[in-house]
This record gives structure tokens, C-alpha cells and sequence, in this order.
């Protein structure tokens, strides 16, 4: 009988508050602020300090994808709309009110860097490594064109002219514009003698600035359609209007406007933001004229002092002055983070009274921050910091009743809830670089990297007693099993001052607060050659194992009670790195930095398998308890699943982003949780699925000989030539979805024409008298041949659509054309006929003008589509009218009981407004009688 195994699937992944990859941004009411962590956008409620919500692929997805850039719409009647753009070249269109993934739009060969909307949201400009550019509907969920002309990773976009403008910056060195109604470059910005990382544009769109590595910010007036130009400047958008000199010295990453545009916020690659205040025009105007005074001045002095009549008349012909860009944008404030500043984003909205804005920043540790900008401050207000560790995760461990996990990082210890993930304590510490609960699980033992010893309280979270157990850094914390195979009264630490050193647990009084507290106690002390990686102790407390940094001894394993040399095990060409000994001590494992997994018997120390388990070294191994099962994770970012008894793989599991260097296993193996250099924290669910061991390998099989035909692919293929100066593509691109599209609408179309030809033969013979019984086609489902293909097309989504029509043969193209006339009488599908038409038609023109056959169907089409269009944009144009109408009869409706008050008010303060003119009018009469008689009395 062939075994079953149960799967495990990811279920929470926890710890990570904002990814370094990502950015991050408002949505448009401002209440939450959206981060990337990882594979997934977090929602945070900056004010309570808690993720809303998660926006993250189905649960059990085969791949975990990281996001790289987020963009929600900035308009509020699309407020629950939110962009993010994956390592993969993949956008996620994303409804932030139902937290659901509503479209995924693939067109992209790469990661996407910039992602913007347009101010109705009804636009999406994304833009990739691969230097293109794809303008995306994101109402139709489908692309529109892609635009080439980069020659680096594309870095920003901005909209501009309501939309039907495009500007966008590069690695490499320029900023164009592009027409989106033209579909075509009309200007190459150069200057810049850096890569521009970032640009944005005012809400009034009067000047664009630009970051670069440069030492300077540069500005640019944005030129109207209704202003007067020459006719070699016609197609100028943007015209330089100057620099600002910056005081820091590291690269611009981004540069971005406040919502209301009176603020300017420079984030470079560092710890500063200089903030900018944007003067409002006649202010501006009035500091270029004390400007120019003040030079007048000076010009003055200049000719005194030197007695020349010409400078005296020079400082009075200067001109009127012009508005520079230094007389707009005014030095606020500098800003200076505690860490790497990742992503800066501006609030919409304005909190208090006094403040000119609120900025949130993303830091390299783990951080969100807040800050309140006002006049002469910069006031931090809020900060996310207490759900995740500031740097990778070194330890793991779960207590006795698997209701609490401990994690240590190199400067804090947390407490968590494995259940939701919710972090209970947070305590500060040194490098833990293992961890174990005490017996009871009110405290906890932390080894650090000083050599020191931790006794943390779980209860009160705050560390007991620090003790000065070993001269090098602890590798590893072992406690020693009882009679019942449970944590005793002892437990064991090892450590690289080549020490193994066993311990005692001991309750003391403190004598200021009278309490109870648990201490240890050093009670002997086993001397090793070298440094001590791990070790471990078998079940029945009889064996202890220690891993040295020394090859040539790999493992030596002594009897716990007189530490006698019992067995060395030897075969490893790299130092072990992690051990484990099974629940009934018949088998030890060993994983070590030469990649591989070593199954040794512990009665005589003879290595059963050794096993290549991953791609780089292996950091942690262990037994399922009661079992032979085993996990290991290794520097490769994956987890695998092992049967030490059959030395068979189970199962890959996918999910980290970088290096995992821990795991624990709760105590019947339902679940195990991960730490890892990504900061995150996974945990694992054993579920009742069962798979078999021939169909997992299969499918790893499968996936190999994809991935190597899909390299080969590759590596044939001809090599892509620059593209053409502003050239237009078309934005999908081949994905295995469109190739599996494909094939269910060639399979549909070979059904349909079977069964045509099935039906066309039953009708012959009941001509003919021969005809018996036509049963229905099962497959079919009870559809005619033409809706059986139209249900094969329409399940195909929007924005695979072209791309799987591009994949279909001629052949195959011309069946689809013959189904169109009868798929337009369908008024629901209108509007896919027309698409399915303007596509087959450009991708087979010159076969189709060539075929007899297909053009007695051309031209009935042609005459069919077109009244069927315009006659449902008839019925689209009277029905916005009849919803205009049925608008406005609501608010006369909704304004009647308050018209006659309205109208009253008004008459009211006409009334006044007569009667405050006539006493004034009046006032100036008496004042001009009383002058004129003061005049007439005075004596010549």
C-alpha cells in the first residue's frame, strides 16, 4: 500500500512592519498608511499603531512574490483603490474596502520601480527595469500601450494636462514627456549629469522637480496649451526654470509634493529630508523685489563710496524684477531620521491647526515614523515600532503548551502569540543567538553573542539577572530531560571558548522586594578543542552530541552522566551547524555548511544517508516529535519536509525572501514556525490534505524540466535590440495563463467543430431516411457549438485576452472570425466581439486580405459591428443624460424646504449691503462739507 503524507501550508506570517524593496503611501482619506511587507501591502492605523488589515495572495500560493511599489488613486470617489507592483513584473489591482485582489495585470518582464495614478484613479502609468513604460485601464482591467524609449530602469512618473500627458526619468540621465494621445516622445528633458531617481509635480501643476545624484534639485515651469510660443518651442512641455543647491551630500531617492503644494519634501539615500516651503505667488513676488532693492542699495553705496555718478544711475534702471526659483521654494526645515530613510510619503490630509503638513518615513530597521511639520519645528507624533524586530531573526522557540513564542534579534527579546501573531512583550537584550523556556514557562534563558547568560521574567517582561556565564559568544542552550523525557532542573549551554558548561536551576529571595527569583548555577564544566556549535541531548537523557568548528572531529557525543567518550561521528567536509536526535534517540541528524544532511544511527554511529539538502548551508534541522519526519531550512530561502526512515524528500516550502536561520516545531507537529534574515516570522499548518510521494516528485520534476526549457528559451533566444526611439508596443506579455488560455480555446474550437460536423452528418442521413437518435455531446454541457467556444473565450481574462488571441494559430484565428456574427446578437457581448475583431484583424491583416474565404464575413461584420455600436452608445449617451436628469430633480427635491429661507437670506443682505453703502456714501459727503468749510475760513 503506498503511504500518504499530510501537507503542510503557510498560514501567518508575522514580524515585518515595512520591507526595505517597497515604498510606501497614503490612501486618500488619510487614515491609513500602506506599506510593502514582503509579498504582501500592510494597512497601518498610524494613530493606533495597529495593521488594519493585510493585502496578500491567497493562502497555500505557490509563490510569494515581493512587492516593490505601491500607488493608491487620489480620487475619493475611488478611495478603496490601491496599485502594487511585484518583483516579477506583475501588478496587483487591489480594493482596499474588501481587502480582495480585483485584477493582476501582466506585462512586465521585470520588477515594477514606478507606479502612478492619474487624479480621476481611472488611469495606471507602471514603470519597470525592463525601461518600459505601460499605461494600464484600470476600469477595463486590461493594457493599453506600452511605451519605449528609456534605455535604463525607468524611476518615476507623473501625470500632467489632465491626463493626456506623461512624464517619466531614468538611470539613464533623461526626463521625457510623452503624449499619450499621440502615443509619442515630444521631449527629451536633458541636463542632469546623474541618474534621476525621482520627480513630481505641484497640484497646480506649475513646476516639476527632479532628484538626482547631482548636488542640485531642478525646477521646471510647466507650460500651458493656452500660452503664446514660437513655433520652435511648440511641442516644449517643460522649460528649465532653475536649481536650488542641496546641503546634503548623498543621492536624491525621492522627491514629493504635499497635497496641498505649499510644502516640498527632498528624502535622500540616507538619514536627511530637507523640507521646502512653496511661497505662494505674491510673496514670491515680493521677495524678489527686496531682492532687487536690496541690490538697488547696494549699488548706490558702491557709487558714494567711489564718487561715480554711473553706478548711481545704473542702480536705478534696473528692470522689474523676475521671480526666481529660489524666491518660491524657502528652506523649512532638515529633518534627520535615527536610521537609513527608505520611503517617504505625505498625508492629505492636515491634523492640527499649526501644521503645514504631516510626513510618514519608512526606515531600513524595521520602523515607520510620523512627523507633524510646522512653522520653525519638526515634531515626531507617531511611530510603529513594537511589531517587528530592528534586524534579522537569530532564535526561535516555543513554550512547553506551544501558547507562547520567543524570538531574539541582535538588541530585544519578544513574546508573541503564535495563534494571531500578536507581539505581547518586548524586552530589551543583548545578541541573542539562542533561546530556551524554563521549566514552567514563566522565565526564559536568551545566549548572546558577549558570552552572557539572560534570565528573562515572560510574566513581567523585564530581564531578572544577567550572568557572566561564558568568555565567548553562547551557541547554543540545551536544556536536560527528566525521568518523563520533559525540561528538567538543568539544562546545558555551549559556547565558541571551546566550554560546555551544565547548569542548575536555584530560587532566590531578593532581599529589596521580598519576592521569589530564578537564578542558576554552574555545577560542572566539559573542555572541548574547539568552539562549540551546537549541541544536543537525546530524549532519555543519555547521550549528549557537541559539534566543534573543527572538521576533522565533526560531532562527538559523550554519556551525559559521566561525560565519557561514546562515539564520534565523522564525514561532514564543513563544520555542523545544526543537530537534532529523534524522539526514541534511534537517529541523529546533522546539517552542515557543505550543503548537505547526514542520518547517523546513535547505537553505533554509522551514517545511514547523506543527503545534498540545499543550495547553501544548512542552519537548522528537526525531528517531528514522535517520528522520523524532519525539517530543515538552510541560506537558500527554503524549507524542506524529509522522511529519515525512506531518506525521501516530501515537500519544498517556498515563502521567505532571504536567508532562514531558525525553526521550531510545537510539540505533536501541527505547526512549525521560521525566523528569518527578512525579519519575518512564518508559521506552518500540518493540514489534512494528504499527498503521496510519486506525485510530489512528479511535479518537482515537472517544475525542473519548465524552468530549464524555459532557460534554454532564453538563452536561444535572439537577442533584443535596442528599441526604437519612441516606439509603441503592445503591453501584455506571454504568461503560462495565456498559454493555458490558449489551449482551452483550441480545445473548444476542435469540440465545436466535431460536433458540427456530427450534426451536419445526422441531418444528411435524416434526408436520406437513415436517421437514428442524435444524443447530446456530454462535454458540451448542453450549448450549441458557437456558445460553447463564446464561454471558452469570455472566461479568459481581460487583460490576457490579446496576448492569448496573439497565441493563436491562423487556422484557428479564422474559426473565431466565423463565430462572430453570431456572438454580436448578443448584447452582453458586444463589447468582447469588438475587441476579439480589432485584434485578429491587426495581427492577421495580410492573411486575411488574401483569403476568399474570410472576406464575405469581413463584410458583414463590418456593417453589423458598426450599428451595433453606435446603437449602445445611443443607449450609453441617454442614459447618462436620464442619470443627469434624475440628479438634478434630486436635489431640486432635496433644496425645496430650504429655497424660501435661502431666497429671504439673500434679500436680507442685499438689504444690508444697501444700507451699509448709503451710510458710508453719507460719511464721506459730511467730511467733504466739513473740509471745504475748514478751507473757506482760513485767511489768504
Amino acid at each position: 500500500m503506498v503511504k500518504a503524507y499530510l501537507r503542510y501550508e503557510p498560514r501567518l506570517v508575522f514580524g515585518v512592519i515595512v520591507s526595505v524593496e517597497s515604498n510606501i503611501s497614503y490612501d486618500s482619506s488619510g487614515k491609513h498608511l500602506l506599506a510593502g511587507a514582503l509579498d504582501s501591502v500592510a494597512v497601518w492605523d498610524i494613530k493606533k499603531g495597529i495593521c488594519s488589515s493585510s493585502l496578500s495572495p491567497s493562502i497555500g500560493s505557490s509563490q510569494s512574490i515581493a512587492v516593490t511599489s505601491i500607488a493608491s488613486s487620489p480620487s475619493s470617489s475611488s478611495s478603496s483603490s490601491v496599485s502594487s507592483g511585484h518583483a516579477d513584473g506583475s501588478i496587483r489591482l487591489w480594493d482596499l474596502s474588501r481587502g480582495t485582489c480585483e485584477a493582476t495585470l501582466n506585462g512586465h518582464k521585470s520588477a515594477v520601480t514606478a507606479l502612478r495614478h492619474n487624479h480621476l484613479g481611472s488611469l495606471l502609468a507602471s514603470g519597470s527595469k525592463d525601461c518600459d513604460i505601460i499605461l494600464w485601464d484600470v476600469i477595463a482591467e486590461t493594457g493599453m500601450f506600452r511605451l519605449r524609449g528609456h534605455r535604463d530602469q525607468v524611476t518615476d512618473l507623473v501625470f500632467l494636462d489632465s491626463a493626456k500627458k506623461l512624464v517619466s526619468c531614468s538611470k539613464d540621465k533623461f526626463v521625457r514627456v510623452w503624449d499619450l494621445e499621440m502615443q509619442h516622445c515630444i521631449q527629451i528633458v536633458s541636463g542632469h549629469h546623474s541618474e534621476i531617481w525621482s520627480l513630481d509635480v505641484d497640484p497646480n501643476e506649475r513646476y516639476l522637480v527632479t532628484g538626482s545624484a547631482d548636488p542640485e534639485l531642478r525646477f521646471y515651469l510647466i507650460r500651458k496649451e493656452a500660452e503664446d510660443v514660437d513655433n520652435s518651442s511648440k511641442w516644449e512641455l517643460l522649460k528649465h526654470y532653475g536649481e536650488i543647491r542641496r546641503q546634503g551630500k548623498e543621492r536624491i531617492a525621492t522627491v514629493r509634493f504635499s497635497k496641498s503644494g505649499s510644502l516640498l519634501a527632498c528624502q535622500e539615500a540616507g538619514r536627511t529630508v530637507e523640507i521646502f516651503r512653496v511661497l505662494d505667488a505674491s510673496i514670491a513676488r515680493s521677495k524678489a523685489k527686496r531682492r532687487v532693492r536690496r541690490k538697488k542699495e547696494k549699488l548706490v553705496t558702491q557709487g558714494v563710496e567711489k564718487g561715480n555718478e554711473n553706478t548711481t544711475t545704473n542702480a536705478e534702471s534696473v528692470p522689474e524684477p523676475d521671480v526666481l526659483v529660489s524666491d518660491v521654494f524657502k528652506l523649512l526645515q532638515v529633518l534627520r531620521a535615527s536610521k537609513k530613510i527608505c520611503s517617504i510619503a505625505f498625508c492629505p490630509t492636515i491634523t492640527t491647526k499649526d501644521a503645514f503638513g504631516t510626513l510618514s518615513l519608512s526606515l531600513n530597521n524595521n520602523i515607520l515614523e510620523t512627523y507633524s511639520i510646522e512653522e520653525g519645528k519638526v515634531e515626531k507624533k507617531h511611530t510603529v515600532e513594537l511589531q517587528g524586530h530592528r534586524s534579522d531573526i537569530r532564535s526561535v522557540t516555543l513554550s512547553s503548551d506551544n501558547s507562547l513564542l520567543l524570538s531574539t534579534s541582535h538588541n530585544a527579546i519578544k513574546v508573541w502569540n503564535p495563534n494571531t501573531g500578536v507581539c505581547i512583550r518586548t524586552i530589551e537584550s543583548g545578541y541573542g543567538l539562542c533561546c530556551s523556556f524554563a521549566p514552567a514557562d514563566r522565565y526564559a534563558l536568551v545566549g548572546t553573542k558577549t558570552g552572557t547568560l539572560e534570565i528573562i521574567d515572560v510574566g513581567s517582561g523585564t530581564r531578572s539577572e544577567v550572568i557572566e556565564a561564558h568568555s565567548a559568544a553562547i551557541r547554543s542552550i540545551m536544556p536536560i530531560p527528566d525521568e518523563n523525557g520533559s525540561a528538567g532542573s538543568s539544562f546545558v549551554t555551549g559556547s565558541a571558548d571551546h566550554d560546555v558548561k551544565f547548569w542548575e536551576y536555584q530560587i532566590r529571595r531578593n532581599p529589596d522586594t521580598d519576592s521569589k527569583q530564578l537564578t542558576v548555577k554552574n555545577v560542572k564544566t566539559l573542555k572541548m578543542n574547539d568552539d562549540v556549535l551546537v549541541i544536543s541531548i537525546s530524549p532519555e537523557g543519555k547521550y549528549i552530541a557537541v559539534a566543534l568548528l573543527d572538521c576533522t572531529t565533526s560531532v562527538q557525543v559523550f554519556f551525559l552522566d559521566s561525560l565519557k567518550f561514546f562515539l564520534s561521528l565523522y564525514g561532514h567536509k564543513l563544520p555542523v551547524l545544526c543537530m537534532d536526535i529523534s524522539s526514541d534517540g534511534d537517529l541523529i541528524v546533522t546539517g552542515s555548511a557543505d550543503k548537505n544532511l547526514k542520518i547517523w544511527g546513535l547505537d553505533f554511529g554509522d551514517c545511514h544517508k547523506s543527503l545534498f539538502a540545499h543550495s547553501d548551508s544548512v542552519m537548522d534541522v528537526k525531528f517531528v516529535q514522535n517520528t522520523h519526519y524532519m525539517f530543515s531550512v538552510g541560506k537558500d530561502r527554503l524549507i524542506k519536509y524529509w522522511d529519515a526512515d525512506k531518506f525521501e524528500l516530501l515537500l519544498t516550502l517556498e515563502g521567505h525572501h532571504a536567508e532562514v536561520w531558525c525553526l521550531t516545531i510545537s510539540t505533536h507537529g501541527g505547526f512549525f514556525i521560521t525566523g528569518s534574515h527578512d525579519r519575518s516570522i512564518r508559521r506552518w499548518d500540518r493540514t489534512d490534505e494528504p499527498f503521496f510521494l510519486e506525485e510530489e516528485r512528479e511535479k518537482r520534476l515537472q517544475e525542473m524540466f519548465e524552468s530549464d526549457l524555459e532557460t534554454n528559451e532564453n538563452k536561444y533566444a535572439p537577442r533584443e535590440e535596442l528599441p526604437e526611439e519612441g516606439s509603441v508596443a503592445v503591453p501584455g506579455k506571454k504568461t503560462q495563463e495565456t498559454i493555458t488560455a490558449m489551449d482551452m480555446i483550441i480545445d473548444a474550437l476542435d469540440t465545436a467543430e466535431a460536433e458540427l460536423k456530427r450534426i451536419d452528418e445526422y441531418n444528411a442521413d435524416k434526408r436520406n431516411g437513415k436517421a437514428g437518435q442524435l444524443h447530446p455531446n456530454l462535454l458540451m454541457r448542453g450549448l450549441s457549438p458557437a456558445d460553447y467556444v463564446l464561454k471558452a473565450v469570455s472566461t479568459v481574462r481581460t487583460n490576457d485576452l490579446e496576448q492569448t488571441l496573439l497565441s493563436l494559430p491562423y487556422s484557428d484565428a479564422l474559426k473565431i472570425i466565423s463565430y462572430l456574427k453570431g456572438w454580436v446578437q448578443n448584447p452582453d457581448k458586444v463589447e468582447l466581439v469588438c475587441k476579439i475583431t480589432t485584434v485578429l484583424l491587426q495581427t492577421h491583416h495580410s492573411q486575411l486580405t488574401t483569403t476568399p474565404a474570410a472576406r464575405p464575413v469581413l463584410t458583414v461584420l463590418k456593417d453589423i459591428l458598426h450599428a451595433k455600436v453606435k446603437a449602445y452608445k445611443d443607449t450609453i449617451g441617454f442614459n447618462l443624460a436620464a442619470m443627469d436628469h434624475l440628479k438634478e430633480l434630486m436635489s431640486m427635491r432635496s433644496d425645496a424646504p430650504f429655497r424660501d429661507a435661502k431666497s429671504k437670506l439673500m434679500e436680507i443682505r442685499r438689504e444690508l449691503s444697501k444700507r451699509s453703502e448709503k451710510s458710508i456714501e453719507g460719511k464721506r459727503r459730511k467730511k467733504k462739507q466739513k473740509n471745504s468749510c475748514a478751507n473757506q475760513s482760513v485767511p489768504s
